[in-house]
């Protein structure tokens, strides 16, 4: 009797289980957004960073939330990503945030300006430094939630059709540099041009341009620029660690499930780590590859990085009399970044150079 009674419990119980599975998948509702990206699908590593978050949110659903992604220029032009959101043209974008400093200079926080943080201090200051609630703060008069969701790690100062000897060597060059890297450059003689990813080839190729930055080795070879300009130059000051976001429509992100919301800020987490990931994994071979092919690697001389840091402050501090918006984000960003610069100093610093020296000799000795 009791044998039996166990065992009809149990059916129960298992039936109730068995039920209980598809009630709950039930209860989750369908969504589908569409996710426009500032960048060309054949860079994989930047471009990928919205597939990442794509893949993931549909994984962690069961395919119920499905954010479908679009290249720059698909659906909306590169540079129009922003007011896309900002209009509910579409639900999300996926782009650097600098790339709109002419809206307001403080967009570039979300991203980098130049002589700021690496990509770990940018992360630092954005998760555990008061950054994001800053930049949420600010983002809110664009109707507009972000979540970091992608890093490239610092920057190469990019391809130069002539040498960049001196600072007199910026007079009249016109170079494509993106966010506000180019505002210290300006004042040193450059004609910055913001041009998106895919056409600076074009752009370099045909002589509208002297010089180009935008990534590092990886994507620089993908795009083709050493086959028309030979200096490469490093470091891109102005990107130290440049994020990535993903840029979500403000009454989109209130209308999606806690759990969904919890899932997709958990994928902008894998994305802002699986990219630099990428690029720090990718970059070594192709820097081989590319001064095999007969680029001239050099770095830019201390008294032109002593001069760019020069006019770089200068700028801030006109910004920062005539923005309020962008000083009461700068003030605090500057002293993190300073402390930031302190620590690195100690342990990451000489760590770093004596891995740099020991690993060079140890090459020689070959």
């Amino acid at each position: 009797m009791e044998r039996r009674s166990f065992i009809k419990n149990a059916g129960m119980a298992g039936i109730l289980a068995a039920g209980s599975a598809p009630a709950f998948a039930q209860s989750s509702p369908e969504v589908k957004w569409r996710l426009a990206s500032s960048f060309p699908k054949s860079l994989d590593t930047i471009f990928g960073g919205a597939e990442t978050i794509s893949k993931r949110v549909a994984a962690a659903t069961n395919n119920k939330f499905q954010i479908q992604v679009f290249a720059g220029g698909e659906i909306v032009p590169p540079f129009g990503v922003v007011d896309a959101v900002q209009n509910a043209t579409v639900q999300c974008c996926h782009t650097a945030p600098y790339y709109f400093f002419g809206k307001d200079p403080t967009f570039a926080f979300a991203c980098a300006i130049p002589f700021g943080m690496n990509a770990r201090q940018q992360n630092a200051w954005m998760y555990h430094g008061g950054g994001l609630q800053l930049m949420r703060e600010f983002f809110k008069d664009y109707n507009i939630v972000n979540f970091p969701a992608g890093n490239t790690g610092a920057q190469m100062g990019g391809f130069f059709r002539k040498p960049i000897n001196s600072v007199a060597d910026f007079k009249g060059l016109k170079m494509r540099i993106g966010g506000t890297g180019g505002l210290p450059l300006q004042k040193l003689g450059v004609i910055p041009q913001q041009i998106p990813g895919g056409d600076i080839y074009p752009a370099l190729e045909k002589g509208t341009i002297d010089a180009a930055e935008w990534v590092g080795p990886y994507d620089d070879e993908k795009l083709g620029l050493y086959k028309v300009a030979k200096y490469y130059y490093y470091p891109g000051w102005w990107e130290g660690g440049p994020e990535l976001d993903l840029m979500v429509n403000t009454k989109a992100w209130e209308e999606l499930p806690k759990d969904y919301q919890a899932i997709l800020e958990a994928a902008c987490y894998e994305a802002n780590v699986d990219m630099l990931a990428k690029y720090d994994a990718l970059n070594p071979a192709a820097l081989k590859r590319l001064i095999a092919a007969g680029v001239r690697l050099s770095p830019f001389s201390n008294e032109i990085m002593a001069a760019c840091y020069k006019a770089t402050n200068e700028i801030y501090d006109e910004i920062a009399t005539k923005n309020a918006k962008f000083k009461k984000v700068y003030e605090p960003w500057k002293a993190f970044r300073n402390e930031e610069v302190s620590w690195f100093q100690v342990a990451e610093n000489r760590f770093d150079n004596f891995m740099i020296a020991a690993t060079r000799m140890s090459q020689q000795k070959k």
